[in-house]
């Protein structure tokens, strides 16, 4: 016989089983209301890590929750952050790529892809060392119009030049000058289209380069430098009093004094040999 005002076992698993639920779904309607602040704040954590000098944590987090919550309107910056770390910071530049590119692929048309794209470009040049890929990656951003044009197409010059491709960067480089003939980087393009003549040995047109920039630009520290080339052309083609004459002028101008004297002491001696028929 029943007692009285005891419920049965199963009636009684059932109501705790039904509070149960109430309380998962109370709690997962009042996570989904505030996932944003909730977000924000494992996002202000990650910047905290990184301020506080813990790059390795910050990415991990600040990754991580773009990877759990790719929608949140946080995860393209903090997959953006999370890449800059793993560049700069911490090296990994495998990883760093790749988060990059995800994050191109993923959030094309934020802020954040079209700093994504600049990245990626020098990590290719200056990280990876992959000269192609990272022509291939200025190229798109020249034909997309970023901004700085001249300076992405000095980029893509000086990846054919890392390349011994000579003739190749000379040709950027001189598209560059007659593209954008009023840019700030036109002494030292013209200077490198003298180099390039130089390292191919011909020496009548880098003479005529080095020259331009002393012509055109005189106060530029690329017009002593470009000095300075021209009188090694000119000591090579063995016409030295000219040579030392322009090392001599460039006394007192040019920032390595020590080289200097020596390739002014090699010459006077080299043409009191001549001279003297030693």
């Amino acid at each position: 016989m029943r007692r009285r005002g005891k419920k049965p076992r199963h009636r009684r698993l059932l109501l705790t089983g039904a509070a149960l639920l109430m309380v998962l779904m109370a709690g997962f309607f009042w996570y989904r209301a505030n996932l944003d602040d909730i977000l924000e704040k494992r996002f202000q954590k990650g910047l905290a890590l990184r301020d506080a000098g813990d790059a390795a944590g910050a990415a991990e987090l600040l990754r991580d929750l773009q990877t759990k919550h790719p929608d949140a309107a946080r995860a393209p910056e903090a997959l953006l952050q999370a890449a800059k770390l793993l560049n700069f910071s911490l090296n990994r530049f495998p990883e760093a790529l790749l988060a990059y590119l995800s994050l191109e692929r993923d959030y094309a048309a934020t802020p954040q892809a079209a700093e994504a794209r600049q990245q990626i470009a020098g990590l290719y040049k200056y990280r990876l060392n992959d000269q192609p890929r990272a022509i291939i990656a200025y190229q798109r951003l020249i034909d997309n119009d970023g901004e700085d044009t001249d300076q992405l197409q000095y980029e893509v010059a000086d990846c054919y030049f890392r390349l011994n491709n000579f003739e190749q960067a000379r040709i950027e480089f001189e598209n560059l000058l007659r593209n954008y003939p009023g840019s700030a980087l036109a002494p030292e393009v013209q200077f490198r289209v003298a180099v390039t003549h130089a390292l191919e040995g011909d020496a009548e047109n880098a003479m005529v380069a080095y020259r331009e920039v002393s012509a055109r630009w005189p106060q530029s520290p690329y017009a002593i430098e470009a000095r300075f080339g021209l009188a090694t052309v000119l000591e090579e083609r063995d016409r030295l009093q000219e040579a030392l004459s322009i090392l001599e002028g460039l006394q007192g101008a040019y920032p390595n004094r020590e080289a200097l004297a020596q390739r002014i002491a090699n010459l006077q001696g080299r043409l009191g040999k001549k001279l003297t028929g030693r």
